[in-house]
């Protein structure tokens, strides 16, 4: 299993709209990629909330089969469609891909 977790900060104003406006567009945009690739295991996307300590504004959590899976959806045209838009919008943005080994979970 594969691991793919971004994070973004937006940007106060951009492409004539307010942070939470952006926010909640790129919210929408990303859960329409939940279901691009048959490889997708999990797929989450978070807002940060008031309350709770966020260094970020947004993030995407998703597990794929393998590489293969993760490139097929970043590939995806759905998903090239949106990178417009967030570069428009994010001031800042942090990835992480990493494998994940289920079987020391079954251990505990």
């Amino acid at each position: 299993m594969l691991r793919h977790i971004v994070m973004w900060k937006f940007k106060d104003e951009a492409g004539g709209a307010d942070r939470e406006t952006n926010l909640r567009k790129a919210e929408a945009l990303l859960m329409g990629c939940a279901k691009l690739h048959p490889g997708t295991v999990q797929f989450q996307v978070g807002l940060a909330r008031p309350g709770l300590e966020c260094t970020y504004d947004l993030v995407l959590d998703s597990t794929f089969t393998d590489a293969a899976a993760l490139a097929a959806y970043q590939n995806h045209p759905t998903h090239v469609a949106i990178k417009p838009f967030m570069k428009a919008v994010v001031a800042e943005r942090q990835c992480m891909d990493f494998i994940t080994d289920n079987t020391e979970a079954d251990k505990t």
